[in-house]
Parts: structure tokens; C-alpha cells; sequence
């Protein structure tokens, strides 16, 4: 039986926007809105989330390889493919049981502050173009002096993270400190110094071999008395020591080298002194912390990094100088089409004390959450972390089998298990085994490190999100996976 069924109306064509890449104020909100309710669902479920997925993560990476684009796509299909797809298969650097390498933050103020700093797109790499907001990133830069002891005519610049930090002090001293023919200059770090050291050191016209690697001490720390001697040698054999590199917290171990005795023979050897506080300069917020680095203040440089030990998302470094203008003298040029620069010391131009024109206005990511949150609730996760590592240090003396290596001088710690009757090699290979299986849980993620030819895993504290709830549980993984591998 058929059915009487009105024509339909024949669609009307919707034209097109008549600028397609500008948004109305509703559809700036509903962009916004989506991508908002797919990240609040996401940092919710990242206590239940694996520690880290990367199974089949190379073929899906090379299944998205796609061309050039010249039709666009609904943003809902867009967001399933990060959310759902992408974002999934990868380390989970933002969740709890995060405990490898040197973990970043993520804190969702710095997102917000993100969203409004490349919406309004302002520029701050020269002072006139914003003066406010370059204000803004300078008192950033001047918080960061405080913390560290700096007096008030210190300052700095906001860096993408510890390696360009570094290639800048490391130029910067390379100005202060030598001759324009500077390829006799020799640079002084420990076995333990991270590898950016030596990278800016390549990177900024140095031979590789004029970084001369210090052996540390039982307790990971430079050889201060083999760092004398080797100065000495190279002087009399006609080289130019002119910078050492004390550590505040290494990646391997956590070490934190004896600073206040490292500056007192900078001072004797006019040797400039940086310090990599990267991962572990923040830390001089908290009371233990400023005793285990004191002497920091006392360099000449220091790179820290407020997307480790701050918490902030990652691309977000600094660098901070006991003198701002020895910074200016190093990276200040002119050019026709600039506006004129600042002479006053209050007022920065940080294209004048860094490698960068173009840049990001980043200051936004610290100074948003700083002045909502304030400096108390940073120093008490900070405390928080140091707690967690004592807690996993003697929770670890306990277990049958394993040796702390290196107990934690801040929230880092290295251990490994022992087994009598085996070779070196074969106790690498059970340690290899016993983090897989730590790890295989995806509850926690841990990595591991060779130090003089021993592997060892290692646990580092450093996620906001992490608590002790969370360290009981890669206690309980730990536990398990050395019954299993020792049995």
C-alpha cells in the first residue's frame, strides 16, 4: 500500500563564511567548548590510564602520514583522533604514576594562560611592541632570582628549556671570559653533567674534546680536588679554563654537587660558574631544599626549568645571570628596523639577552598560575616530593634483593637488585628484566640509567599529580616484580 509523500523541499546551499580563517564570538566558544569537554573528561581519567602505552605506537604513527589537507574536517572528527587514537599511544607524562626521566607538570592554569596569550597575540620580544606584558615575564624572570638567593639587580630570560638555557650562559661566558680566537677554552662538568653541556659546548664552536669530564664521588658529586688538578694541567699545557658546570640535581642520580665549594674555587680560578638546577633548582623554594643546594647563589648562571619542578606544561625553561648586562653584551645586535632598545636596567628588551626575535609570549604560563595560586601551595608539592622519595628510599631498603644506589639528595633515586653468583652483564640483564616487569603493570613507569656499566632503575618524584597513594602502589609493583625475577 503506497503513501501520499510530499516532494521535499530542495536543500538551500549554505554559503560559505566569507573569511573562513575568522571565527564569530559563538563559534570561538563552541570551538573552545568541545575541545574543553574532551580535555576535562581526559585529565579525570589519568589516575585510571596507563602509565605509558606505545604498543603499536610506530604503525600508527606511520599510518597517519597524510597529504596536505585542502578540504577542512569537523572538529569532532579531529578530536576523536587526538583523544581517542593519538594521544592515548604514548608515554603518560601527565598522570600520577608518571615516575621516569624527569617528569614535566602540565598544571591546566598554564593552558588557560596558553589560550589567552595566542589569542590576544601580542608580541614581547622587544619592550616597546608590549610593555606591559613584557613587564609581566620580568617580574617572572625576577621571582625566579629571588628564589634562588640573586640579589635584586639580577636577571634573565624565559627559554623553550635547560638546552637553550645553557647554549646562552655557556656564549655568554664564552664573551666574558675569553679572546675573540676562543677554541683553547676549556669547559669543566662531571661524569654526571647532563648532556646539553656538552651540545651547547659543540654547538657553540668549542671542540668536543674541550670538555673535560670529571669523575664524581660516592656520592655522585664532581671531584673537586681532580677538578683542581685538571685546571692546573691545562693551564700549564697553554689551554683557558674559564667555566665549570655544578649540578642541582642530575638526571642519573639526583646528585647535587657541593656548590658552595665549587663557587669558592670558581672564585680562586676565575672560572665562570653556571649551575643546571633544570630539574632540581626550584627546589631551593623549600626549606631542605635550600640547605641541600646552598651555594647556588653564588654562580654566575643558572638554568632552571619550571616545566619539571615548577609543574608547568613543557617548552617552558629559563636562565637567570647574577649580571644582566654581561647577557645584553653577549646577544645584543643591532638592527635598522628594530625600535630603539631600553637603556634602562628596569626595562627589558629580550630580544636583547637571548638568541630569539620571534618568540612566544610564555611568560603568560607562569605568571597566570603564580598570582591565582601563589608561591605556598608550589613549596608544599615540592615538600611533598621530597617526602615520597625518603618514603620510597626505606621502603626499598626493606625489599630482599635490592641496593639503593643513590639515595634521593632531592626526589630522584637509582637502585638495582643483586644477585649473588652473577656477572655484570647478567645482573644488567635481570635488572632489564625486573623494570619491564615494574612497568608492564602500567601502573607507574620507571626508567632506567647505565652508570659505570651497571644498570640501574630509577625513580624520580616530580608529577603534582602524584601522591602517596600512588608511590604505594610502584612499591607494591616493585615488590612483586623482584619476587618474580629473584625466584
Amino acid at each position: 500500500m503506497s503513501r501520499n509523500v510530499e516532494p521535499a523541499e530542495p536543500a538551500v546551499p549554505v554559503p560559505p563564511p566569507a573569511h573562513p580563517l575568522e571565527l564569530s564570538p559563538s563559534g570561538m566558544r563552541g570551538l573552545v567548548d568541545l575541545a574543553m569537554d574532551r580535555i576535562a573528561a581526559h585529565v579525570a581519567s589519568l589516575p585510571a590510564q596507563p602509565s605509558a602505552d606505545t604498543e603499536g605506537a610506530i604503525a600508527l604513527a606511520r599510518s597517519l602520514k597524510e597529504p596536505l589537507p585542502e578540504r577542512g574536517a569537523p572538529i569532532e572528527s579531529l578530536l576523536d583522533l587526538l583523544f581517542d587514537v593519538a594521544i592515548p599511544k604514548s608515554f603518560n607524562t601527565a598522570g600520577p604514576g608518571y615516575l621516569a626521566y624527569i617528569p614535566g607538570g602540565g598544571l591546566l592554569h598554564s593552558a588557560v594562560a596558553d589560550l589567552i596569550a595566542n589569542a590576544t597575540n601580542r608580541y614581547v620580544g622587544v619592550f616597546a611592541a608590549a610593555p606591559a606584558l613584557v613587564q609581566l615575564e620580568t617580574n617572572v624572570v625576577r621571582w625566579f632570582c629571588q628564589l634562588v638567593g640573586y640579589p635584586p639587580s639580577a636577571g634573565g630570560v624565559l627559554t623553550s628549556g635547560g638546552s637553550l638555557s645553557i647554549l646562552s650562559a655557556l656564549i655568554t661566558a664564552r664573551r666574558e671570559r675569553l679572546p675573540e680566537d676562543f677554541l683553547k677554552g676549556t669547559l669543566y662538568v662531571s661524569e654526571e653533567t647532563h648532556h646539553s653541556i656538552q651540545k651547547a659546548a659543540m654547538l657553540a664552536g668549542f671542540p668536543v674534546a674541550n670538555v673535560r669530564e670529571i669523575p664524581s664521588d660516592a656520592r655522585f658529586r664532581i671531584r673537586l680536588d681532580l677538578l683542581e688538578q685538571r685546571v692546573d694541567e691545562d693551564a700549564r699545557a697553554g689551554f683557558q679554563p674559564f667555566l665549570v658546570v655544578g649540578n642541582a640535581g642530575t638526571t642519573n642520580t639526583g646528585a647535587v654537587d657541593d656548590l658552595a665549594a665549587l663557587a669558592d674555587i670558581a672564585e680562586r680560578r676565575r672560572l665562570w660558574m653556571h649551575v643546571d638546577g633544570a630539574y632540581g633548582g626550584f627546589f631551593a623554594m623549600t626549606e631542605r631544599g635550600r640547605k641541600t643546594l646552598a651555594g647556588i647563589e653564588r654562580a654566575d648562571s643558572i638554568a632552571l626549568d619550571p616545566h619539571k619542578s615548577l609543574f608547568l606544561p613543557y617548552g617552558t625553561g629559563s636562565l637567570v645571570v647574577k649580571d644582566p648586562a654581561g647577557l645584553r653584551r653577549a646577544h645584543s645586535l643591532h638592527a635598522d628596523y628594530l625600535p630603539t632598545m631600553q637603556d634602562d636596567p628596569d626595562l627589558v628588551d629580550f630580544c636583547e639577552i637571548s638568541p630569539e626575535l620571534s618568540r612566544d609570549f610564555r611568560g603568560l604560563r607562569v605568571w597566570l598560575p603564580m598570582k591565582l595560586l601563589g608561591a605556598g601551595p608550589f613549596r608544599e608539592a615540592l615538600d611533598e616530593k621530597l617526602d615520597l622519595a625518603l618514603f620510597a628510599a626505606d621502603e626499598l631498603r626493606k625489599i630482599d634483593g635490592v641496593e639503593l644506589v643513590a639515595p634521593p639528595q632531592l626526589s630522584l633515586l637509582a637502585f638495582r637488585l643483586t644477585k649473588p653468583g652473577l656477572s655484570g652483564d647478567e645482573l644488567n640483564a635481570l635488572n632489564r628484566d625486573f623494570l619491564n616487569r615494574v612497568n608492564g603493570r602500567k601502573r607507574v613507569y620507571i626508567t632506567g640509567t647505565v652508570h659505570r656499566g651497571r644498570f640501574l632503575p630509577r625513580i624520580c618524584v616530580l608529577s603534582f599529580r602524584t601522591h602517596r597513594d600512588r608511590m604505594e602502589m610502584a612499591l607494591e609493583d616493585i615488590r612483586q616484580a623482584a619476587r618474580d625475577v629473584l625466584a
